[in-house]
């Protein structure tokens, strides 16, 4: 076989593992030739691609980012590549298409898919909001960069007697602020799943000072935002592939409290340190196991669908399934944060 492979979407510790799981089982196990397009979707529209040997993916296993480069991809070249699906497989000679990435890339993987391009798809983001995998690789590093952020704060927060609001990502799933919280102990804990009110953590703040503890550490989930009239925080505007631009709530957060506690507080943003780095023992195990089923899967002619992990067994799972919905913090989970703050 011919089996091309892509990256797109935001990066994300674990994608070089997956890269070469895939080069390692197609050339080394089956003799097959393997194709990695530059830049995700730009890369397969423009024609942009190179040769992936066993000696291209040496040494990349432990490496963050992608070898293959990233980007996001506008709608209406989504369309035209779906309308060009059928010719570019003749047109790069692949017998398969393994894309690794998110529910943005998943979703382009699905139409690519409905438009006779032979694809397996690998779940991938930080945020573990896909719906059909228990978990996807990358989310573990990004809770341990998290978690010991908020260690290292609290002894800066206690020093000073502040309350330290520590915005991470989660744009509409909350995964990554709530066991990242709970690990730390954090003593707030925001999530897009549920609205806050900032007259909750004034009194949680006020009760911790008034037992003698003088500091408090709030983790709030970048698309976490008030109850409506509770303080002011508006809605950002669309961006140019979909997303919503959120307007800082780390920020705005820290600014409210400090208003109303009259005692410092301090905003601080994660952003994209949580997507650097050298990945896990767990991410790298994960997405190992992800290249792996997808070359199988490929050679079964098993297409359309993608790698999902259930329990310890990874499974294949339909495209269309991975992107009905976002997998999102439960109210259980919710409850069980709330009891050990």
């Amino acid at each position: 076989m011919r089996i091309g492979v892509l990256t797109a979407g935001g990066d994300c510790p674990g994608l070089n593992a997956v890269i070469r799981s895939v080069v390692h089982r197609a050339v080394a196990h089956h003799g097959d030739e393997v194709i990695g397009f530059q830049d995700g979707y730009r890369g397969l529209l423009d024609g942009q691609y190179r040769t992936l040997d066993l000696d291209a993916v040496g040494g990349i296993l432990a490496s963050g980012g992608t070898i293959l480069g990233s980007s996001r991809l506008e709608r209406d070249r989504l369309r035209s590549a779906c309308e060009r699906a059928g010719d570019m497989v003749g047109e790069f000679g692949i017998d398969a298409l393994i894309p690794i990435g998110g529910e943005g890339t998943l979703t382009a993987a699905r139409m690519l898919s409905d438009a006779g391009l032979p694809v397996v798809g690998v779940p991938k983001t930080i945020d573990n909001d896909i719906s059909s995998t228990d978990r996807t690789f990358g989310f573990d590093t990004a809770v341990g960069v998290a978690t010991e952020a908020m260690d290292r704060l609290k002894t800066t927060a206690e020093s000073h007697q502040r309350v330290m609001v520590v915005e991470v990502m989660g744009r509409h799933a909350g995964w990554i602020a709530l066991e990242s919280g709970m690990a730390a102990g954090a003593h707030g804990i925001c999530l897009p799943e549920r609205p806050f009110d900032p007259a909750d953590l004034v009194t949680m703040v006020e009760e911790r000072f008034a037992r003698g503890k003088k500091f408090a550490v709030i983790c709030v989930a970048e698309g976490a935002h008030p109850l409506d009239g509770t303080m002011n925080y508006g809605k950002g505007d669309i961006d140019q592939y979909g997303h919503e631009r959120f307007q800082g709530i780390g920020t705005a957060l820290a600014y409210e409290l400090e208003r109303r506690l009259g005692k410092e507080a301090k905003p601080v943003i994660l952003g994209h340190v949580q997507r650097g780095g050298v990945p896990t023992a767990y991410d790298r195990v994960l997405a190992t196991r992800f290249g792996w089923h997808a070359v199988e899967a490929a050679h079964r002619g098993d297409f359309g669908r993608m790698t999902a992990l259930r329990g310890t067994d990874i499974v294949m799972v339909p495209l269309a399934e991975a992107v009905t919905e976002l997998k999102r913090v439960p109210v259980d989970r919710m409850d069980e944060a709330e009891s050990v703050f």
